[in-house]
């Protein structure tokens, strides 16, 4: 089906994204293809495609692939039917029906009479009945342009499909009709996903890294399993060396020590016998260099664990680099922080709810909330927050410390340089170095300490602002959470959940990953 051999691309700098990357995929296989933000994967995808040209390597496949990418941008200006290019069949038929049968007609059609009824099934698919062709892609919701493209796959029936981030924009009745599909297909699917759900009915996962692709014949399931164990190992390897590291420098210490005492001893010894002059020289010579000596061997040997021991921790998944602390010394469990009573929030003399809302929030609880599009989830948070009031109802909010971060992590200011963004949040007057020490904690070393906020991924402003948090003397007793997974890869999702899961005040989530709410233990749901 596919046949890469030692592909490599370089950047338009000359900067290397990766190289030599060879697999094969065969008839109605189903890859999860995965790594970390910036590794590549959109762009071996689009390689795969033919959007991009690899820098070196071969590349064979035994008929076009059927790519949907991440971003749809770039099809705004098109309608459905031109961006599923299904138009000038669309036109030759309807020429055809209407009499004007003409080579050039047919030739288009292409003995494709049921291009019309393809088109309507896979809509109806899709949930998309309602939608004209002509219509504008850029008229269309994120899950509606997605879903768009899922529907080109059952038209067009291509043997290989590319798709990259599928469930990005998708509610979760439309994500389950998502994995419903991937499960039942024939097609043979290369996908590139941080759902853990839809990774785990993938039977195969292609790891894309620095150095190259591993593959493991499984589940995500199992490939995480299997990096548990060589995680473990490395561990055990760091906890080794870091103990053969003691030793050598215990050992040169003692051989030194002891070195010097034989020489003052027989020092001693030499003046008390009479030794001349210039022999006590020679001999203090012969002292001086062979203590040189001993101690050369032992730099050696150090300065060799030394290395090892950098290469192992430099091998550490980032995670296991990275400390939270968070201060918690001031959250009450209980407290109650948010009551509304039969509240409503209005547009145009018009109620957003049919039926008024009654909740109450309290300290430590952690709540997802769900709805629909359109279900007034975010007037909801702006309430919380004290940024809307309702038009009935009565509501009561504790004086607290509340953080929102919204899907494009508007709390980073992209004019400010990373230190100076970390500085925003310092209340407690800490040094510089405190700050950068911090900075480090979260992966933020030297090189990105002058950094526009501009240029950093999304899984990077999301440390940024976890960085923050821990910055600020207090931790913040409501953190609302927008989407958070939806910009981030699996390691990035794996960070945010590990510092989620140390916070212990009030979280309030909208999520449709379900995965990631399992994970953060999530105890009860408002439902819009």
């Amino acid at each position: 089906m596919l046949i890469l051999q030692n592909i490599s691309y370089k950047h338009n700098n000359g900067d290397l994204l990766f190289d030599n990357i060879s697999f094969t995929i065969n008839n109605h296989e189903k890859i999860a293809l995965i790594g970390n933000n910036g590794v590549g994967k959109s762009t071996l995808l689009k390689i795969i495609a033919s959007e991009l040209k690899p820098s070196g390597g071969e590349l064979r496949t035994s008929s076009e692939p059927y790519y949907i990418p991440q971003i749809f941008g770039q099809f705004n200006h098109l309608t459905i039917a031109e961006a599923l290019r299904v138009d000038e069949k669309f036109k030759a038929l309807k020429e055809i029906l209407n009499g004007n049968v003409t080579e050039e007609n047919l030739n288009i059609l292409n003995d494709d009479w049921t291009i019309e009824d393809r088109c309507n099934d896979a809509l109806n698919y899709w949930q998309l009945s309602d939608l004209d062709l002509t219509q504008k892609i850029e008229t269309l919701s994120g899950g509606q342009k997605t879903k768009v493209f899922l529907a080109g796959i059952l038209i067009h029936n291509p043997e290989l499909v590319l798709l990259d981030e599928p469930s990005n924009h998708l509610d979760i009745p439309t994500r389950e009709l998502l994995y419903s599909f991937i499960t039942t297909t024939t097609n043979s699917l290369i996908i590139v996903s941080h759902d853990r759900k839809l990774l785990n009915i993938l039977n195969k996962v292609y790891e894309l890294s620095k150095s190259g692709i591993a593959v493991y014949g499984g589940n995500y399931d199992f490939y995480t399993e299997q990096k548990q164990i060589e995680s473990n190992a490395l561990n055990q390897d760091l906890q080794s060396k870091e103990k053969a590291l003691r030793k050598a420098k215990e050992k040169e210490r003692e051989t030194l020590e002891r070195q010097q005492k034989l020489d003052a001893r027989g020092k001693k010894k030499q003046e008390k016998a009479g030794v001349a002059r210039i022999m006590m020289n020679t001999l203090r010579n012969n002292a001086e260099n062979s203590s040189s000596k001993l101690k050369s061997i032992h730099v050696e040997k150090i300065d060799g664990i030394s290395k090892e021991l950098r290469e192992l921790r430099s091998a550490l998944p980032d995670i296991d680099q990275m400390k939270f602390g968070f201060d918690n010394s001031v959250l009450h469990t209980g407290k109650i922080l948010f009551r509304a009573n039969d509240i409503n929030y209005g547009f145009n003399d018009q109620f957003l709810w049919k039926e008024n809302l009654n909740i109450e929030i309290t300290s430590g609880e952690r709540i997802v909330l769900k709805g629909l599009n359109g279900s007034g989830k975010t007037t909801l948070i702006k309430i919380i927050l004290g940024e809307l009031e309702p038009k009935q109802g009565i509501v009561f909010r504790a004086r607290n410390k509340s953080v929102y971060i919204d899907q494009d992590y508007s709390l980073i200011k992209n004019q400010l340089k990373v230190y100076e963004q970390a500085q925003q949040f310092n209340t407690s007057a800490l040094e510089e170095h405190d700050i950068k020490m911090r900075l480090n904690r979260f992966l933020f070393n030297r090189d990105y300490w002058d950094k526009f906020c501009s240029s950093l991924s999304g899984g990077e402003r999301m440390r940024l602002i976890l960085c923050c948090l821990t910055i600020n003397n207090e931790s913040p007793d409501i953190i609302i959470l927008d989407e958070p997974t939806n910009n981030l890869d699996i390691q990035n999702i794996e960070i945010l959940t590990a510092a989620i899961n140390e916070y212990k005040g009030t979280l309030i989530v909208v999520s449709h990953d379900e995965s990631f709410l399992e994970q953060i233990n999530i105890e009860r749901s408002i439902q819009l």
